[in-house]
């Protein structure tokens, strides 16, 4: 939390911290995952089609089917499999450089790792708060909030854990 903690007025003090719901975490892996099924796919597809066409002995093994590939095949397949490790780097790096936080004062929205976006809104200029919440997030307790601010339009915030609870910190916080 450091953006928010050092951006702290005299008076302010913090309500609640939001954070990311597992899942975002279990999606991020998912990219892996399927950058190597579809990278292993694509070579054990490639060595089928080749035995089909002839172009291979009908006896020869797997280890040296897959040596014996076009290259463009290779290259190929471990391009997949770089996207699915890009993937999954890109969250752990939108996990990791974003903070959402309540105030007593403001909500501030921060998102960045060298160039920072920060959206707040402060606590009095809040006109609505919107939970969007699938069948799923209401399963695992996961949604987005959307909130409108005066003069500000909507800030509409990644699916978090307990979107309810961040909900109440915006109505404490306009309480204090």
């Amino acid at each position: 939390m450091l953006y928010v903690e050092q951006s702290l007025g005299p008076d302010e003090e913090l309500v609640h911290v939001g954070q990311f719901h597992w899942l975002y975490t279990v999606q991020a892996f998912m990219s892996i995952i399927w950058g190597v099924i579809l990278s292993v796919m694509i070579i054990a597809g490639a060595v089928v089609i080749y035995k089909q066409f002839g172009w291979f002995k009908p006896d020869v093994a797997w280890l040296d089917a897959v040596r014996d590939l076009h290259p463009g095949v290779r290259i190929f397949s471990f391009i997949v499999f770089v996207l699915g490790l890009l993937g999954f780097a890109q969250k752990m790096v939108i996990k990791a450089t974003t903070e959402i936080a309540i105030t007593s004062s403001r909500l501030v929205y921060k998102r960045g790792l060298i160039a920072r976006r920060v959206k707040e809104i402060s606590i009095d200029r809040i006109e609505g708060v919107n939970v969007l919440q699938t069948v799923m997030g209401r399963i695992f307790n996961y949604g987005r909030l959307a909130i409108r601010g005066m003069g500000v339009g909507e800030v509409v915030l990644p699916a978090l854990e307990d979107p309810i609870a961040l909900r109440k910190a915006i109505d404490k916080a306009r309480s204090i």
